[in-house]
């Protein structure tokens, strides 16, 4: 028998105590009233989640466009849990960690898996550096690369940690590589009610996988754009276009190759900034992006931004000339400075505004 939002796992606990329905809206009011300022959001997604509504409204990050108010069926994210419950073989009564803020999608899953699933959760500030009992064995959590950077040397008693909201660098990828823990980076959005896809990262319990594979009950395909097409019938009634272009390696599986609306026409030569940032990580220490700027002879030309650079701009090209893993393209015809990039609340960059900010300045 399928669970459904309005009820709690007999086996749930929140910071060591069970609750049952009831109970936990007292909680939740006790958060509001007393709790600190993270907490208080999370007294408001507990009073959301165990009214009688058969929905909740989420606001997206932003990061891609204008934040937005998404409605979301309780039970579409009751069907989101399982999915990650049997992906990673949760049971009842194992130990989950959780350090993410409330206000977004990823938050509110942590919660709502614990609910479900009979998950012993222990919820902790959701800072940049997570404080949490490090001898504590956790069979499960989800970060956002910048936490798992900041906490790499205290994760040896988790299990299994997710990570997602943005990208996961290179050399959070080579730290990662000496650590006990599975990791899987994880592919998704508010409108798919999290995570739809999910691949291993190569560490000591697990090899890399070049491809996103997709948990239960979704399959993927393409459009003209060669963007990806999902289909969740249990998360999402509609087919959901994105602007993501894909390699599609089958109905379940693809690798992410760029955003649509990033891609640089640059003498007809189509670039993806997502992967000529890749390649640029090993030579740039600060943050920075890729993008287009118009030009009269390419129609777009390539640019480098970067955060508040230590290096001058010209040492900075020629570490880039020398490296040997780009094609002549991808090379930025000019490099810009900006002393503070443009952020959503949650961190991540805002792509499009910082090239405008930096283009029209």
């Amino acid at each position: 028998m399928t669970p459904t939002y309005d009820k709690v796992h007999n086996r749930f606990k929140f910071n060591g105590l069970h609750f049952n329905h009831d109970e936990l809206k007292e909680v939740a009011y006790s958060l509001i009233k007393e709790g600190k300022a993270y907490e208080k959001v999370t007294g408001d997604f507990l009073i959301d989640w165990l009214n009688k509504e058969d929905h909740l409204y989420v606001t997206t990050s932003g990061s891609t466009g204008q934040p937005k108010q998404v409605k979301l069926k309780k039970q579409a994210m009751v069907n989101s849990a399982i999915a990650t419950g049997n992906f990673f073989g949760l049971e009842p009564g194992d130990t989950a960690l959780h350090c993410l803020p409330s206000h977004f999608i990823a938050g509110k899953m942590m919660f709502v898996r614990a609910l479900v699933l009979g998950l012993e959760i222990d919820f902790v500030e959701p800072a940049a550096q997570p404080i949490f009992d490090y001898e504590k064995v956790y069979d499960f959590c989800a970060m956002i690369p910048l936490q798992l950077k900041y906490t790499i040397s205290y994760i040896h008693n988790i299990k299994t940690i997710i990570v997602g909201g943005s990208k996961v660098t290179k050399p959070l990828l080579e730290k990662i590589k000496g650590c006990d823990a599975r990791f899987y980076e994880t592919y998704g959005m508010t409108e798919t009610v999290t995570h739809v896809a999910v691949r291993s990262l190569e560490s000591k319990s697990g090899e890399r996988e070049p491809y996103f594979n997709a948990l239960e009950h979704v399959t993927f395909a393409q459009d003209d754009r060669k963007c990806l097409v999902i289909k969740a019938p249990k998360l999402v009634k509609e087919t959901l276009i994105t602007n993501d272009i894909v390699e599609l390696q089958s109905p379940t599986s693809f690798k992410l190759l760029g955003r649509f609306d990033n891609v640089v026409n640059s003498g007809g030569v189509k670039l993806f900034p997502e992967q000529i940032e890749d390649k640029l990580q090993p030579v740039i220490k600060q943050r920075f992006i890729i993008g287009g700027e118009d030009d009269a002879t390419l129609g777009e030309k390539l640019i480098l931004i970067i955060e508040n650079p230590t290096d001058s701009t010209a040492d900075i090209l020629k570490e880039i000339q020398g490296l040997k893993t780009l094609s002549k393209f991808e090379i930025p015809k000019k490099i810009y400075t900006i002393d503070k990039f443009s952020e959503t609340v949650n961190g991540k960059i805002q792509r499009k505004k910082t090239i405008k900010a930096v283009l029209s300045s």
